[in-house]
């Protein structure tokens, strides 16, 4: 999608090199354009949904009939209710906070929030449309609610995208960062597909992706719990308004056979999730992160009902047997950029995070050597 380290590194040794050459070539100054994006982009994004709906009755309305309601958070995607939506036909009536205002006044422009995703399911209720959109400050993460305010996002967004995905790319590799749930896995291998529990950082999971299919194996999706998502055949940028568009025309083809519900059938949650965050010396924060993490993992392996498992790309991560089928998980790992150890977890049972909460708080308390502040978990 964008250019990274060694793209740069390539640029910049280039310039040096022609720069530095006694018979490099002069080149005439170049010439500066001012061209208006916002409707090429539009226009892209309303011929996808066209191609991909194919209304035999009304190609270029493919949406008539349809209300969809957008919510911009005061970001900037308020055109995709003016510019891409209402032009195809659809009822925008009910969008919110289309208006850019960097004082975010009504809610934070965030599909992982939940205030902004309870705000953008009532409008969706209260003005009886099919799907709602929301979307971040900048575009480059979305969410979805369907008709009965059911909010898409985080797990069951990638689940919905890897229902699409793998309708159209069967086997694909599907890669999320780490703390996507039980459930996810078990919904893309009933699909045919596979699932890569990668890192965190949107950067770590495209890069994955572009990594695996340049070895020669298909991913088609790269995507994030926080809704940064990519995909191959859109040149691995992560745009949330392309991951929309993808849902509203998989939306449409499968109206008749219950929408939104069909594409996520089997895909299951636990009963509760956890995440605290546990702040590390900020003088030594890296040492003595890796220093606790590596001994999580010895406790794993010796904790009675808890199994590591099989592929860890960072920290360590354990399902836990809760009895009677049901499962849990925890996972302890390094803040990417700041001096906090994070712990995620899921239980099948009510009450079951917090039995969670207190094994890996009594590990913590009988290690008192760690220089961690674990208050947040008792």
């Amino acid at each position: 999608g964008g250019l990274k380290k060694p793209d740069i590194k390539f640029i910049l040794e280039s310039a040096a090199r022609h720069a530095a050459a006694p018979d490099r070539e002069t080149l005439e100054p170049g010439v500066v354009s001012q061209v208006e994006f916002m409707p090429e982009y539009a226009a892209q994004l309303r011929q996808l949904i066209k191609q991909g709906v194919n209304d035999p009755d009304d190609f270029d309305r493919p949406l008539k009939g349809l209300k969809i309601v957008v919510d911009a958070g005061n970001g900037s995607g308020g055109f995709f209710a003016s510019q891409v939506l209402e032009p195809l036909g659809a009822d925008t009536t009910g969008s919110q906070f289309l208006d850019p205002d960097g004082r975010f006044p009504n809610h934070v422009p965030n599909p992982e929030d939940a205030s902004a995703m309870k705000s953008a399911a009532q409008a969706v209720k209260a003005h009886g449309a099919h799907l709602g959109v929301i979307f971040d400050t900048d575009v480059d993460r979305s969410g979805m609610v369907d008709a009965n305010g059911l909010e898409i996002n985080k797990n069951r967004l990638i689940a919905l995208l890897s229902s699409i995905v793998l309708a159209d790319y069967p086997g694909s590799t599907i890669v999320t960062d780490s703390v996507t749930n039980a459930g996810l896995a078990q919904f893309i291998a009933a699909r045919g597909g596979k699932h890569l529990r990668y890192k965190r950082g949107y950067a770590n999971v495209i890069s994955k992706g572009v990594e695996l299919n340049n070895a020669g194996e298909e991913s088609h999706l790269m995507i994030e719990t926080s809704g940064h998502g990519a995909m191959k055949e859109n040149f691995y940028l992560d745009d949330g308004a392309y991951l929309a568009v993808k849902i509203i025309i998989a939306f449409c083809k499968a109206r008749e056979s219950g929408g939104l519900n069909a594409l996520l059938e089997g895909y299951t949650e636990g009963a509760e999730e956890r995440e605290y965050r546990l702040s590390l010396p900020r003088d030594a924060f890296k040492e003595e992160g890796a220093k606790i993490v590596d001994a999580f993992r010895i406790f794993l392996e010796s904790k009675e009902g808890w199994t590591l498992e099989a592929e860890n790309y960072e920290g360590w991560r354990a399902t836990i047997d809760e009895g009677d089928g049901n499962k849990g998980w925890v996972l302890i790992r390094q803040s990417l950029h700041d001096p906090l150890l994070v712990v995620n977890m899921e239980s099948d049972l009510e009450g079951g995070c917090q039995k969670i909460t207190d094994a890996v708080t009594d590990w913590l308390a009988s290690n008192p050597g760690f220089a961690v502040d674990y208050r947040s978990m008792r």
